[in-house]
């Protein structure tokens, strides 16, 4: 066994070096940053009005897209006694390798100019997206899997993801700001089919009660993970719409669907179980589940109360799907769920593309005003109409978990 270990440890070492040393050659070869420049002076063969605009960039959502990435993230999965500590520090790694990762192969499919890739502030938060998707993933398999493993899941995670972002909200023209199908969805359906190819029967039986880990140290963690995920989510889910008002809609439907999510787990949590009042890791999943559930709808109009509503159906679906869908996952079709993922950030996704795809059948110039040209790009000049629009987002889902499905079985 010593000499399993010294391998096992060897083979880490030795791909993160090539990793690394090949991250560097093409960043080398490759990589310029931007005209830090009013968007005027941008080349025009870019399309620096995707999503890009630097000179709309604010500082401090930087800053919150980044700490959301990698202590929220990595809190998530601390709250597991047998697994957190050394996740903990492998989702610190898979950060640091994904963001290098995902911002050159983004840069690939969109801002590649005269044989260069032209990167910016937002190029990052991108890649944070991105990062955040592959996060999601390795919760599925989470304990089933060693370091080395957790690389190349993010290696290939990242390229389909990437693959996947630059189909919706290029060529489709998909509104997903918050990434409902792109981070929640795509990722949640993608650790899922990992897990799938990897499901062990003879583990099912040990792990199968692991996930409710009592203690303070797991307690501990949570609330420090809910806390995070409080402050910095709303920034997470708006820094695509910096563009002049528009995050405004983004940040205060985040909150509402925040604040009723979390009153539906005291809802349903003591009916479900036998505690008076939801521990927290189940508020945990609430928060989750409501942000994700606003995530491409967050910068319609979705009004207050909408908002309201959409977070306490996802809040009521996450604890169904904890009580009711994981023992069908892990007993019928032999998928093992470390994290809770699908109920997390799977479910609540699917709910958030069919409120998006309701929405912007709804869409009007009256209701939307001068916002309509942002957050709909091609229907105010007319390039579409609001129909076609509509089943532009329905169609992203199926696509979504299609790419999702087939890149989670490659990489399993």
């Amino acid at each position: 066994m010593p000499e399993h270990a010294a391998a096992s440890r060897l083979r880490l070492s030795g791909l993160c070096f090539l990793l690394q040393i090949l991250n560097i050659l093409l960043f080398a070869v490759f990589a310029r940053y931007s005209p830090e420049s009013s968007p005027g002076r941008c080349p025009p063969q870019l399309d620096c009005g995707q999503r890009n605009q630097d000179s709309a960039f604010q500082q401090p959502r930087f800053w919150d897209v980044h700490i959301q990435v990698l202590l929220s993230f990595g809190l998530l999965v601390a709250f597991l006694g047998r697994y957190g500590p050394g996740s903990a520090a492998i989702s610190i790694l898979i950060v640091a390798f994904a963001l290098q990762w995902a911002v050159l192969l983004q840069g690939f499919l969109n801002f590649f100019l005269n044989g260069k890739i032209y990167v910016g502030a937002q190029s990052m938060v991108s890649a944070d997206f991105c990062t955040a998707a592959i996060l999601i993933s390795t919760g599925a398999v989470l304990g089933r899997v060693n370091p080395v493993q957790m690389l190349l899941l993010a290696l290939l995670g990242v390229t389909v993801c990437s693959l996947n972002e630059y189909i919706l909200l290029g060529p489709m023209g998909v509104s997903d700001s918050g990434r409902s199908l792109t981070v929640h969805t795509f990722g949640a359906y993608f650790g899922l089919m990992v897990s799938r190819v990897l499901y062990q029967p003879h583990e099912d039986k040990r792990k199968r009660g692991e996930r409710p880990d009592t203690g303070h140290q797991a307690d501990v963690f949570a609330v420090v993970g809910t806390v995070y995920l409080w402050i910095f989510w709303p920034s997470f889910t708006s820094t695509t719409t910096v563009r002049d008002n528009a995050e405004n809609w983004a940040v205060l439907n985040a909150y509402f669907s925040l604040v009723a999510s979390t009153v539906a787990t005291f809802v349903l949590s003591p009916v479900l179980s036998e505690e008076s009042t939801p521990r927290m890791v189940q508020i945990q999943d609430a928060t989750l589940a409501g942000m994700a559930v606003m995530g491409m709808a967050g910068e319609m109009l979705v009004t207050p109360f909408g908002a309201l509503i959409a977070g306490f159906l996802a809040g009521l679906i996450s604890l169904l799907g904890f009580r009711f869908f994981t023992p069908v996952l892990r007993s019928r079709l032999k998928i093992q769920d470390t994290c809770g993922v699908h109920n997390t950030h799977g479910l609540p996704g699917i709910l958030g593309a069919l409120l998006g795809t309701l929405l912007t059948l709804l869409a009007t110039a009256d209701s939307y005003g001068d916002r309509l040209e942002l957050v709909f790009p091609l229907i105010a000049p007319g390039s579409r109409t609001v129909t076609d629009q509509a089943f532009i987002q329905l169609s992203a889902l199926p696509l979504t978990l299609l790419l999702a499905a087939l890149g989670g079985c490659l990489t399993g």
